[in-house]
């Protein structure tokens, strides 16, 4: 087996050279300071990141939607509206974390050094995503079931990653930002952006061309009243 363990961290040995679908799909899944320590049987260390920013979409009605067409119709757009998201990410040169159902994760100012751009690259990347979900077909054997509508939200603060499992080694990030960020999406509304006060401050300064609008103080469970924001003027 490729994989194995090392004082309880995953690691992967060394890759066969002619192995390059194999090594290509480990860059995808990790940074490459990772996929690096994976490949080569090193341990890999939990690491302290101070400032990224963290991305959060859903599709809205989604049980609606699973339950009008089928799992089997499900993956079909899911599949093909994260492979619009995939290229969307590549081209902000943002990183995709991970998909769970119809929840999209990703970050910047993680995996390399963005700390001039980090909320500016989010806030677009987030722009095309509502975009490129609002021409992607629900069921395209079903032309009036409309088009897939996401909410998005996002946050910026600092967390920590690590690698978990041995089997399926998993790349993940822990830490309040990510419960703040999670509630940005949840609270935001079909089509929009929504976003918290310290990512809404940092995006002035990075992006101040891009517009945003105080939405004014929420409760957001766990954390009490927040002043959040809007971003691009999307909501409806």
């Amino acid at each position: 087996s490729a994989l194995t363990s090392f004082q309880g961290k995953p690691t992967i040995q060394q890759v066969d050279p002619t192995q390059s679908n194999a090594s290509n799909l480990l860059y995808k899944l990790f940074p490459r300071h990772v996929a690096d320590a994976l490949r080569e049987g090193r341990k890999v260390e939990p690491e302290h990141h101070n400032c990224v920013t963290i991305f959060f979409s859903d599709v809205v009605g989604f049980t609606r939607i699973s339950r009008q067409v089928g799992p089997r119709k499900v993956t079909n757009m899911l599949d093909r509206l994260y492979c619009k998201f995939d290229e969307l990410s590549i081209q902000h040169d943002v990183f995709n974390i991970e998909t769970i159902g119809d929840a999209y994760l990703a970050v910047t100012n993680l995996v390399k050094d963005q700390n001039n751009d980090h909320v500016k690259r989010i806030a677009e990347f987030a722009r095309d995503a509502v975009i490129a979900a609002k021409n992607t077909m629900i069921d395209e054997d079903q032309p009036s079931l409309g088009y897939v509508q996401i909410r998005v939200g996002f946050n910026t603060g600092p967390v920590i990653s690590d690698v978990l499992g041995t089997q399926q080694p998993k790349y993940s990030l822990f830490g309040d930002s990510m419960n703040v960020a999670s509630r940005m999406e949840s609270l935001s509304l079909p089509g929009s952006i929504h976003c918290s006060e310290a990512s809404a401050h940092l995006l002035k300064e990075q992006a101040p061309a891009i517009p945003q609008r105080p939405r004014g103080a929420i409760r957001v469970k766990g954390r009490g009243e927040m002043n959040t924001f809007w971003v691009f003027g999307d909501e409806q």
